[in-house]
């Protein structure tokens, strides 16, 4: 006899259709932002010859991709579960931010090598415009930073926009500070100093990014989350004998999946509801997994008869 409870979720990992337009509505108002703050530097970079200033214009075109990117993901993201894919269509935020860490790495190695260029054949740079200019992209990456400074912080698509943001805003300090320095030296070369350390800062960034967002597509076990530990904390629960099969992934930061296979003894098997809600409630607890998939037996896999198999799946 196998029985199978789900509990339909909506939107998926419990946001509702408000969480999503506020998201839309600051990222929306973060592109516009941005995109009066790449006119300013595009110009500024070309009439200065700044190669600081024009990285910075590079990071900030990469900004509103990114923010464009994330705008997409959050409201495909807003779509209900549907049969083709019943886990709905958070996962699509990952990806967003697994390309825009890969925009940020391109472009590190982009400025990188502009930089080695720059060393090996010093050009002028009219450091007083420079420096205006890039005040200018500071206050409007600011601006956007404070924006978006309300973003869930589990949300690793929004959290990629935002270090784009937050990049920008330290390269345009490192401007600034290049363009002062070269009005007191005269020394170009602190120019594309600068621009390596824009690139080193970018580099940082898209590691990061990309590192969870691969350990996630590649379904990882969720930060903090030891699949053993999991297993052995349903295995002390007293009515269990073993468990086997225990998987735990997730489809976004925050959004934690697992299933496995718990023996009972045949005596326990009548009782599966009151064991099921009692390792529910611990795995939200301890490991803040709510989405279970949990198979009772009565014995090993394939061992025990049909009438004693119960499969019961939460969502």
């Amino acid at each position: 006899m196998e029985h199978n409870h789900t509990c339909g979720h909506g939107h998926t990992h419990g946001k509702d259709e408000a969480d999503y337009k506020d998201s839309g509505r600051k990222l929306a108002l973060s592109i516009s932002i941005t995109g009066l703050t790449l006119i300013a530097e595009l110009v500024g970079g070309l009439l200065t010859g700044s190669l600081a200033l024009l990285s910075d214009a590079a990071h900030v075109f990469l900004d509103i991709f990114a923010l464009a990117l994330s705008y997409g993901a959050v409201r495909i993201a807003s779509r209900s579960p549907s049969v083709r894919h019943s886990y709905g269509f958070s996962r699509m935020k990952v990806i967003a931010a697994f390309i825009n860490g890969a925009t940020l790495l391109l472009m590190a190695i982009e400025i990188f090598r502009e930089a080695v260029v720059r060393f090996l054949h010093p050009q002028p740079v009219l450091a007083a415009p420079m420096l205006v200019v890039a005040s200018i992209g500071l206050v409007a990456n600011l601006l956007v930073a404070f924006v978006l400074g309300g973003h869930d912080h589990e949300d690793l698509n929004a959290r990629s926009a935002f270090l784009h943001v937050i990049g920008d805003a330290l390269s345009s300090v490192g401007v600034i500070i290049a363009g002062i320095l070269m009005i007191l030296t005269g020394l170009t070369w602190i120019d594309a100093f600068a621009g390596v350390l824009i690139g080193a800062i970018l580099l940082s960034g898209s590691w990061r990014v990309l590192r969870e967002a691969i350990h996630i597509l590649n379904e990882g076990a969720p930060d903090g989350v030891d699949t053993d530990k999991v297993a052995d904390a349903i295995k002390a629960i007293p009515e269990v004998v073993s468990v086997h099969d225990t998987h735990v992934w997730a489809i976004e930061p925050g959004y934690s999946i697992m299933s496995t296979h718990v023996v009972l003894p045949d005596r326990m098997i009548a009782e599966t509801g009151k064991i099921l809600s009692e390792i529910k409630e611990m795995l939200a607890h301890r490991f803040s997994i709510e989405h279970t998939t949990i198979q009772f037996e009565c014995d090993d896999c394939g061992q025990c008869s049909g009438n004693h198999n119960e499969k019961l799946s939460l969502d």
